[in-house]
């Protein structure tokens, strides 16, 4: 019994050795669907497939196939190559959590959303080269802790904030109208003080301004004014050029996907609309039931207009026929009103224009005694 334990345990040894990247590579079961033009990623596939290439195929991932992915657990490597990929939403890959190639090449990807790669946290290489990205948002790159290679090659970008991707190695960047202003300045920082490969450094190139093409972007000179704080007008110019080419291919692409998964048009939007005509109109009536009293009796106490001359005439005859009636009426109080007043008016006026002061008058015949 012994010397038959002997052997196997001898045999299992080596197999325990051997490592895991060897123990993977037994294991993986590729599917090749290239040149099938599938609209749709399948749905009777293995589910032990480990490699899928659905490459030269008419696939745009849209929810209907990040459904699909999420089937599919075990996918390792994804060939995307020449489909009709406009947008990459969020969630795109269906939270692939063993994914560590993407590859995602000479599509027409205008848009790509921040949480497009959530749940690939293995990815080690990334490939979307041959797009027309415009820009890269640097926070799409947060959930890739463990990317190493990432392609950008020939797209249409002139600009790259530093993306936070500590281990990546290498970086293809040939290709795009890079604007060699003040503005590139992180990203040359960025290729020169980390470790990372800038892969066809010579011919990745400026292409603005005049001055510097045919510049390496890693080598550039800059001037000492770009050391400084960027000023915030290119800033916010360089904003607002990219809003506005980020909205309008984002249209473009919405249109073009809803066409291609022929859905109508959602009317959640004119709902909304004419529930807001609604309030304004409502709001608007019960302002003006409010307010229209108060404003009509305010213009009624100032509707004034000048009286005609026959009108004027009567209420002047008026006002003496009841002066002279008032005049008829004895005043039991008008002789007092006459005693004072000549009280008040003491002083009399001297033929030679002096008022008589009588304290001067008393006065003097004070000092004569």
């Amino acid at each position: 019994m012994k010397t038959t334990c002997i052997p196997i345990l001898l045999w299992s040894f080596p197999v325990l050795l051997l490592p895991d990247e060897s123990k993977t590579s037994k294991a993986e079961v590729k599917c090749n669907f290239t040149e099938k033009n599938y609209s749709f990623i399948p749905v009777d596939i293995n589910k032990n497939v480990t490699i899928l290439d659905l490459s030269y195929s008419k696939i745009t991932l849209n929810t209907m196939d990040t459904s699909v992915l999420q089937i599919y657990c075990l996918f390792t490597e994804l060939y995307f190559i020449e489909n009709n990929v406009i947008i990459l939403c969020n969630n795109s890959c269906g939270n692939l959590s063993n994914l560590k190639i993407l590859n995602i090449c000479r599509n027409s990807i205008h848009v790509i959303q921040q949480g497009a790669f959530i749940g690939l946290n293995k990815l080690k290489q990334l490939y979307l080269c041959q797009n027309k990205i415009v820009q890269l948002n640097p926070n799409i790159s947060v959930p890739l802790e463990n990317l190493k290679l990432l392609n950008l090659q020939d797209n249409l970008m002139s600009y790259l904030d530093r993306p936070p991707l500590f281990h990546l190695e290498l970086i293809i960047l040939d290709g795009n109208p890079w604007n060699c202003s003040c503005t590139l300045l992180n990203l040359q920082n960025w290729l020169n003080t980390s470790n990372m490969t800038l892969e066809n450094e010579k011919i990745t190139t400026c292409s603005y301004p005049d001055i510097l093409k045919c510049c390496s972007i890693k080598t550039v000179p800059y001037n000492t004014e770009c050391y400084s704080t960027f000023p915030l007008s290119i800033m916010e110019d360089l904003y607002l050029n990219f809003q506005s080419i980020h909205n309008s291919t984002f249209n473009s692409s919405l249109k073009n996907l809803s066409k291609s998964e022929h859905e109508p048009p959602g009317k959640s939007w004119a709902f909304l609309v004419g529930v807001v005509i609604v309030l304004l109109m409502t709001s608007l009536l019960i302002f003006i039931a409010i307010k229209c009293p108060i404003w009509y009796n305010f213009l009624l106490s100032y509707n004034h207009h000048r009286l005609e001359e026959h009108q004027a005439e009567t209420y002047e005859d008026d006002f003496i026929e009841n002066s002279s009636s008032l005049s008829q009426i004895p005043d039991p109080s008008s002789e007092d009103i006459t005693v004072t007043f000549e009280q008040l008016n003491s002083f009399t006026v001297d033929d030679d224009g002096f008022i008589e002061d009588k304290y001067i008058d008393n006065y003097e015949s004070c000092e004569e005694n």
